[in-house]
């Protein structure tokens, strides 16, 4: 794939989840695709599979936001700086909601092949996000 249309693909993906489109975000990815997410439980695999995450995410998070700060291509390799923020009213992990809110840096890492995504891997801060939304607690310093 060329740079354009690499950056067209990651322009849907990023239009799908604005508009929380499961069915949109999980057909971006290859049918045997992989999302590697600590919110998944380690690995995804399969376009089900993925669907269950995103559906995951924004059920426990429904104004869950990405901010895409930057992007960068390289071959077919993306990386997507940003920030995801969102308030937990949907339960986080199994947990009764908190109604509290997060904000934590995140980098999406993306493997692309035939015009698909075959390898997302998510990086954020899942303590920092799990503190946040009060799904576990810490002392002081």
């Amino acid at each position: 794939m060329t740079r354009v249309e690499i950056n067209e693909l990651i322009g849907r993906l990023l239009e799908a989840y604005v508009r929380r489109d499961v069915d949109a975000l999980a057909q971006l990815h290859a049918e045997d695709g992989v999302v590697e997410s600590p919110l998944a439980g380690g690995l995804a695999r399969g376009r089900d599979a993925i669907a269950r995450v995103y559906q995951a995410l924004f059920h426990s998070f429904p104004d869950v936001r990405l901010r895409n700060d930057e992007s960068l291509v390289d071959g077919d390799r993306v990386v997507i700086i940003s920030r995801l923020s969102g308030t937990d009213r949907g339960g986080f992990m199994g947990m009764a909601p908190t109604g509290r809110s997060f904000d934590i840096p995140c980098i999406l890492l993306f493997d692309i092949e035939n015009g698909f995504i075959a390898r997302e891997r998510r990086i954020y801060d899942f303590t920092g996000l799990a503190l946040q939304v009060g799904a576990i607690k810490a002392k002081p310093v």
